[in-house]
């Protein structure tokens, strides 16, 4: 995934495109950042899973701003962030639509065992190691509840 950044990186450096630039690097900054973190905890450089989470937490900082811009009448900036948001998206798995995720957390419930609230960690967890990048767990966690009867 950092390859495929860094060429990313390069290609809009050589097109000139200022918004790809500057999301790109944002990103390879967020990146090393991750990794100098890692250093102090005595672990390895960021992996693909952790580097597709910082990503999703980027997005979601984003979308976060793009929201408090259309509210404040900034389409400029709501604009800019959307557009940072598609460059993020580029990099990270399809996410999957409310159906399949609804069926991917079927198959998660039978596959723990789960059978009621109190087993949500199990089915979350199931799911961060299966199909991390591609379900958004902030829409799967009632999904889970209410399939759970909670």
């Amino acid at each position: 995934m950092r390859e495929q950044i860094s060429q990313a990186l390069t290609k809009a450096q050589k097109d000139q495109d200022r918004l790809r630039v500057a999301t790109l690097r944002l990103v390879n900054a967020a990146i090393q950042d991750r990794d100098i973190a890692n250093r102090g905890k005595g672990k390895d450089r960021a992996d693909d899973a952790e580097i597709s989470d910082l990503l999703q937490k980027m997005i979601k900082q984003r979308e976060e701003s793009a929201r408090l811009y259309r509210e404040g009448a900034r389409p400029e900036l709501e604009a800019k962030e959307l557009g940072e948001i598609e460059i993020i998206r580029e990099f990270l798995p399809a996410q999957l639509t409310e159906e399949q995720t609804g069926a991917v957390i079927a198959k998660g419930i039978a596959e723990t065992g789960a059978a009621s609230v109190k087993d949500m960690g199990k089915v979350m967890g199931w799911l961060k190691e299966h199909y991390r990048g591609q379900v958004d767990m902030a829409r799967a966690g009632p999904i889970i509840k209410q399939k759970l009867g909670g």
